[in-house]
Order: C-alpha cells, then sequence, then structure tokens
C-alpha cells in the first residue's frame, strides 16, 4: 500500500476536512446549483442532438444497458459513498483524516475492483467456453464500472468534506467532456449506442486521471492507518443503502427492462427512455445542488446542535422550495408534452407524456426529501431500504398488470403510484424530532397561484399560436404573470428573503 506525499507545512488549511473550508449553505447552494445549470445546459445540447441522431431503437439501447450499468455500481461502490458522507472527520484532525482515507476510500475501492475483475473473469469464461455472444456494448457498459465508482467515491470525498468549488468545476468540465465526446463519435464515426458509449468512455478516463491526481496530492493513506474495524462499521453502515440504491434504481429504471421484457422492441424502451432522460434533467436541476449543499451540513448541525438546528436550517428551505417546486410542476405538467416536442422532433412526440408525469414529480419530490430527512441523521437505514424495496417491489407488480394493458404509459402510471407510497411512508416514518413539513401558507398561496396560471392557460388557448417554440414562450410569460408575480405579490416573506440575498451579494461583490 502506498502513501501519498507528506503535506507541507503550513497547508493543512488546504487539506480537507480544514474549518477553512467550512462555507455556509448559501454559498454552497450557490456553487451547486450554478454547477447543475451548467450540467442541464450540457444536456439541453446533448439530449435534442442525440434524439435526433439517434433512432429510437439506439436510444432504447442506450437506456437499456444504462440500467444494468447503474445497478452494476450501485453494488461495486459497497455503500462507501453513504459512509463517506456520514462519517466524515470534520475538524481538520489530519490523523483521523488519514485514517478516514485509508478505511473508507481505498479499501472499498480495492474491494470493489477485485469484485470487478472476478465478475469481468465469470463473464469471459461465459462467452469463450459457453459460446455466448455478448453485445460490444454491453462490453463497454462493464468497462464504464470502476470508472464510475472511483469518481464517485471522489467526489463524495468532496461533498462530505464540503469542497464544493472543486467538485462543481470537475462535475461541469466532466460532463462538457462527455458531451463533445459522445457528440463526436455519433457525428464522425457511427450513428450507433456503441459510438455514444464509446465516447462516454473516453470522457470518464479522462475525469478519472485528474482525479488520481488530486487524491495523491491531497489524501494520505498508510498501512498503519488501516483499521478493519472502522472498515466493517462502514459497511454495516453502507450495505443496507447499497440495498436501497439497488432498489431506488430499480425504481426509476426496470421500467426499461421491463417494456423490453414485454413488448419485445427497443423501440418502446426508447420512447420512454427519451421522456423519462429528460425529467432526470429536472430531478438534477431540482434535487441535485440541494441535496448536495443541505445534507453535509444537514449532518454537520446535528453533530454539533441537535434536532432544532436542523428543523430551524429546513425551515429556511422550504420556504421558497415550496414556491419553486410548485411553480415548476405546474409548468411541465400543462406545457411538457410540447417541449420536449420543440427539443427533440415531432418524431419523438410520443415521449411527451412521459416527460409531463414524471418530470412533473420530480419537480415536486425535493420537498418530501427535505422535511422528511432525518432517518439517516438517525442511522436508521434498514428503515429507508425497506421503504424504498417496497416501493419498487410496488412498481414491478404494477408494471405486470399496467404495460400489457395500457403499453409505454402504464409504466409512467406505476411509477406515479410507488413514487406517491415511497413519499407518504418516508413522511410517516421520520423521526418526529426532525420531520419539518412545508408552511401551509406558501402551500396554499402556491396552490392557488398554480391554479391560476393553469387555468388563464386553458383559457388563453395560446392565442392561436401554432409554432411550439412560440407557445412555449407565450407559456412562459403567462406564468410569469399568473404564478410569480403572485405569489411575491402575496408573501411578503418571500420578497423579503429575495431582497436579503440581492442584499449579501452585493456585499459579497463590494468585498471582492
Amino acid at each position: 500500500m502506498t502513501s501519498a506525499p507528506a503535506v507541507t507545512p503550513g497547508r493543512p488549511q488546504q487539506r480537507a476536512g480544514s474549518p477553512v473550508r467550512t462555507v455556509g449553505i448559501g454559498t454552497h447552494y450557490l456553487r451547486y446549483s450554478t454547477a447543475n445549470v451548467l450540467v442541464l445546459l450540457a444536456g439541453a445540447v446533448s439530449f435534442p442532438a442525440l434524439t435526433r441522431l439517434l433512432d429510437n431503437t439506439q436510444y432504447g439501447i442506450l437506456g437499456y444497458y444504462e440500467t444494468w450499468v447503474m445497478m452494476a455500481v450501485a453494488v461495486a461502490k459497497l455503500g462507501a459513498q453513504h459512509a463517506i458522507i456520514r462519517f466524515y472527520p470534520h475538524g481538520g484532525d489530519l490523523g483521523r483524516l488519514e485514517k478516514f482515507a485509508t478505511n473508507l476510500l481505498l479499501l472499498p475501492m480495492l474491494a470493489s475492483l477485485l469484485l470487478w475483475l472476478l465478475a469481468v473473469a465469470v463473464l469471459g469464461s461465459i462467452a469463450w467456453f459457453g459460446g455466448v455472444e455478448f453485445s460490444p456494448v454491453m462490453w463497454c457498459a462493464v468497462l464504464a464500472i470502476p470508472l464510475m465508482v472511483f469518481a464517485s467515491l471522489v467526489q463524495m470525498v468532496l461533498r462530505a468534506g464540503e469542497m464544493s468549488g472543486l467538485l462543481t468545476v470537475t462535475r461541469v468540465a466532466g460532463r462538457w467532456l462527455e458531451l463533445v465526446l459522445m457528440l463526436a463519435a455519433v457525428i464522425l464515426i457511427e450513428r450507433s449506442a456503441l459510438s455514444a458509449y464509446g465516447g462516454r468512455i473516453l470522457a470518464a478516463i479522462l475525469v478519472l486521471a485528474f482525479y488520481v491526481r488530486w487524491v495523491r496530492k491531497t489524501l494520505q493513506f498508510s498501512r498503519e492507518a488501516v483499521d478493519y474495524d472502522q472498515f466493517r462499521e462502514a459497511l454495516r453502515y453502507g450495505f443496507p443503502l447499497v440495498a436501497n440504491e439497488i432498489a431506488a434504481i430499480a425504481l426509476i429504471s426496470i421500467d426499461r427492462v421491463m417494456l423490453k421484457g414485454m413488448l419485445g422492441d427497443y423501440a418502446a424502451v426508447g420512447i420512454y427512455t427519451i421522456g423519462y432522460s429528460l425529467a432526470i434533467q429536472v430531478s438534477v436541476f431540482m434535487s441535485a445542488s440541494l441535496s448536495e449543499s443541505f445534507i453535509p451540513v444537514a449532518n454537520r448541525m446535528y453533530e454539533t446542535g441537535g434536532a432544532e438546528q436542523v428543523k430551524a436550517l429546513k425551515r429556511r428551505i422550504l420556504l421558497p422550495m415550496t414556491y419553486v417546486s410548485l411553480g415548476i410542476a405546474v409548468a411541465i405538467a400543462s406545457t411538457g408534452s410540447e417541449l420536449l416536442r420543440a427539443v427533440s422532433g415531432s418524431d419523438k412526440a410520443a415521449s411527451g407524456p412521459v416527460f409531463a408525469w414524471i418530470g412533473t414529480l420530480y419537480a415536486l419530490y425535493p420537498l418530501i426529501d427535505i422535511s422528511a430527512y432525518g432517518l439517516l441523521l438517525h442511522k436508521r437505514t434498514m428503515t429507508v431500504l425497506k421503504l424504498t424495496f417496497a416501493a419498487a417491489v410496488i412498481n414491478i407488480v404494477l408494471n405486470l398488470f399496467f404495460i400489457p394493458a395500457i403499453g409505454m404509459m402504464g409504466a409512467v402510471y406505476a411509477t406515479a403510484i410507488s413514487y406517491g407510497f415511497l413519499a407518504l411512508g418516508v413522511c410517516l416514518c421520520c423521526p418526529r424530532d426532525l420531520l419539518q413539513l412545508p408552511d401551509r401558507r406558501a402551500l396554499l398561496t402556491a396552490g392557488s397561484a398554480a391554479l391560476l396560471f393553469f387555468v388563464a392557460l386553458k383559457s388563453s388557448g395560446l392565442f392561436g399560436l401554432r409554432s411550439e417554440w412560440l407557445r412555449l414562450l407565450a407559456s412562459g410569460g403567462l406564468w410569469l404573470l399568473a404564478y410569480v408575480v403572485p405569489v411575491l405579490l402575496l408573501d411578503a416573506r418571500l420578497r423579503n428573503l429575495l431582497l436579503g440575498w440581492r442584499r449579501a451579494k452585493r456585499g459579497l461583490a463590494g468585498t471582492a
């Protein structure tokens, strides 16, 4: 086992875990949200480009193998990503940091690599001795697994150490690099899922090279720091969350596998995946930056100040989040199908209802994530697993009935019902001292404004406009007038909050 170069004296403030890196949740959220906007911008380029360059069958192949890759990566990480977040040694103690890096990053990564090599040997033996011919896309997917595992674990270290600046830069750079290489491969080599995967793997290798360099310069590992008790404790905490992650992936993606198995057509998988992929962009925008900034800060507050500080943090976040979630949800529910047709072309119109339903769901779910965050603070990982597993089972069972009866939309309805069950279960199981539901006044105001926008949209007929882009532009104008303006006029708390953020931003600019 090798160790990184010793830390230069006087530089501990540059190491992970230093108090110097601890900034406010507002700064973290600004960084993460900016990064996610840039990631979404990359998606805004890649999504219409790939949906136009690849037919439904090739896009379906991508979505099908992506499901298996996500499940394999969830297993291969051994739950280490969750242990990294929960057991990160805040406070800047370099000895504790060395033990943390050795036992919660290096050992899980080595164990994961051994599992991957074993899986490759088994698949290779089946192909060589059993005469089974695996798809080249499948082998590309297998190759991507260790690359994704290592990148994920390093990103969790950055996230747990509240190093949001470096994390956001590398994520954005990696996403745009992936975009350029995937499109270049599809355009210059072949319009196929195989070319797209090849570009993705090359991008992952380049990102991996940077992370390896950062780890070697920043973290120390040593044989003396090996502590199998700490490693086992991390596994005990993380393994239920591994199963939970697999269940969550099944909840999100098993529909694609079942559509292929029950309808026997990659094209149906492609139609579903296109709509779902655009909905995932909503999830990135709504949930990713919020959870990345909220969870590490909530963990630190719970350890240092208790449940009441976490609830106070939730109240500050939920007020603006209620208005954002309901506003985006009603916009997607009303105009989501037209948006997908506009960006992907009329030949992808069948994917529109998928995006409208799933996108609305993902716009609302962050309210549950924040309100009922508490089970992990109490280390009740088995409860989280049971809830997610039950929701995944409900989704699978409903798919067995809905897909033959309704077709592709049956998978959409099954997903919506299972997420509703999950939301209810998480709220009921959240420890009472940590449950903080959205403000009733904010819910009522946002709900009334959403209804006003919906009525205005339907009654206007969008002024008889035919162009999809002009209709979307008109819808956006109505949304500003019928939703945004009323909520700002009716809730002075929201106005004051926005004014406070503006003053703080000006103050920071003046200081700089």
